[in-house]
């Protein structure tokens, strides 16, 4: 699948909030008092094999019609929006704060950012921040709102709407948190198919390595439902489940890689990874070890499809694969979630399909951009 045109850069005013890094676990860990299970000569019955490639193949395709909403309220004009960012180091979380932003300059409102920094101290006090400057609207930018309870509630009792984007595991509405909606891809689909992709490119035999940061609900129940997945093959061994917070995703992943390669050596023939950016960290390591780019272990991103795995991706260094969000069509969509919020209208309950990218059919784009949305939404707002 094509992504599509660059993105459009906008000015991004970010407002520092919090400061130290509450300690959060990291674990280099097997199934609970399991032996390590690498590839096995059984592979997958035939049934569960081509189910994984037929699913594969259906989400690599390219240049799929516009499915979302064709109609809503017209722009509400004069609105002010400030997203609160988990941490403006997470490529995902940058990327819909650029189609936030984009889509804004379009109806006409106004945007201000708030990085939290990564860590909960900043998330409270960014969105603490964001409540006080008392906006049109505020987006939850990739956090778990468990974290921020009393911010919520502040927002709550002011009558200011929350848009979640990765906030909350499902999409849609949701009363606990309360949020008018939470954009994501469905969790469930990303999940499967990237653990898929590895059934179907190894032939149902690999040993594989999960990259996650347990700090993260969302991210901890992908990582589970990834798992979950590739227990379906029984010629696909899970190694180990790598507990990185993404913080210090830079910090800590080459020393762990490192250790992976020097524990299960030619066992390890893939990874998936909560995020892309695990394996921008893994790179250095990996080459240091005299792995080439383009062989063993094959590496697929169970999101969020940032430019610099594209780039990883079709260069064809430590990475093959990513299951991209549709970064700047979610932050479009969170602005007509808001426009309909503001006209007292219900959420439009579209939830993007799952792609999967590949050198193959990425066509040298650094992002997945799907067709038809920009102009659907300015028919709908009347732009």
């Amino acid at each position: 699948m094509k992504r599509g045109a660059a993105a459009v850069l906008a000015a991004v005013v970010l407002a520092t909030a919090g400061t130290a890094l509450n300690g959060c676990q990291r674990g280099l860990s097997t199934r609970a008092g399991a032996p390590v299970a690498g590839p096995s000569r059984a592979g997958c019955p035939p049934a569960i094999l081509a189910r994984a490639k037929a699913g594969v193949q259906q989400a690599e395709q390219v240049d799929v019609p516009w499915n979302g909403p064709t109609s809503g309220p017209r722009a509400v004009p004069g609105r002010t929006i400030v997203y609160v960012a988990q941490t403006m180091t997470n490529p995902g979380v940058v990327g819909v704060a650029k189609g936030v932003i984009e889509a804004a300059a379009v109806i006409g409102w106004s945007v201000r950012v708030i990085d939290g920094q990564g860590t909960p101290a900043g998330i409270q006090a960014a969105l603490a921040q964001a409540v006080n400057l008392e906006p049109s609207g505020i987006v939850i930018g990739g956090f778990d709102p468990g974290l921020t309870a009393q911010q919520v509630a502040q927002a709550d009792t002011a009558h200011i709407p929350l848009i979640g984007w990765h906030a909350v595991a499902a999409p849609g509405p949701s009363t606990n948190p309360p949020l008018f909606s939470n954009i994501t891809t469905s969790v469930g689909d990303v999940a499967r198919l990237s653990a898929d992709w590895v059934i179907a490119e190894s032939d149902g035999r690999a040993g594989v390595v999960v990259f996650t940061d347990d700090s993260v609900p969302f991210a901890r129940n992908k990582s589970e439902l990834i798992k979950d997945e590739l227990a379906t093959c029984p010629g696909v061994g899970l190694l180990a489940s790598e507990n990185i917070p993404i913080p210090d995703a830079t910090s800590r992943t080459p020393q762990a890689v490192s250790a992976l390669l020097a524990r299960f050596q030619g066992q390890w023939t893939h990874s998936v990874a909560i995020n892309d950016l695990y394996f921008a960290d893994a790179a250095p390591a990996l080459r240091a070890a005299g792995r080439p780019g383009n062989a063993a272990p094959y590496n697929i991103g169970a999101g969020d499809g940032d430019p610099s795995a594209f780039q990883r991706i079709d260069s064809r260094q430590f990475q093959a694969a990513t299951v991209p969000e549709p970064l700047t069509e979610q932050g479009w969509q969170i602005v007509d979630e808001f426009n309909r919020a503001f006209s007292h209208q219900p959420a439009s309950g579209y939830v993007a399909p799952v792609h999967i990218s590949t050198a193959a059919n990425s066509g040298g784009a650094t992002f997945w951009d799907p067709a038809g949305y920009r102009q659907a939404y300015r028919t709908i707002w009347g732009r």
